[in-house]
């Protein structure tokens, strides 16, 4: 694995903000290896625009509370809200509309990438608490 310290912390938390707001098919990849310009793309989609820019403000909010906070260089797309992409230059982060996310295939382009793993926290718990219920 290529990424950072710095850019897995990020890639995590903006992960889990999106998975917070109910963000479909979230993956990262280190793409470390194969640009100069970033660690990691984190991908998500959503099923409409209004959901979209949620997702976006979420991933802004959370980043913007780490100890060190985040901003992004640059946030291109919004006026759409179809592919909004948040270069914080340590990670680079593609929202897409579902119909977006097939379509372009960004997991397809940089399959040769190793994806990093993500596991939404909500569902480890949800897991674990089914499992305590279904031993007593």
């Amino acid at each position: 694995m290529t990424v950072s310290e710095r850019a897995h912390e990020l890639a995590m938390a903006a992960a889990q903000a999106a998975a917070d707001k109910k963000a479909q098919d979230i993956v990262i990849i280190d793409v470390g290896d194969q640009l100069a310009i970033t660690d990691a793309f984190l991908l998500a989609a959503a099923p409409n625009e209004r959901q979209v820019l949620a997702i976006v403000d979420a991933i802004e909010e959370r980043l913007l509370e780490l100890p060190e906070k985040a901003k992004p260089v640059r946030r291109e797309g919004e006026r759409g809200g179809r592919w909004v992409l948040l270069d914080y230059v340590d990670i680079v982060v593609h929202v897409q509309h579902t119909e977006e996310r097939e379509f372009y295939a960004l997991d397809r382009l940089w399959k040769d990438c190793p994806q990093i793993p993500f596991v939404d926290r909500d569902l480890v718990e949800a897991e674990a608490a089914a499992g305590n219920t279904s031993a007593e």
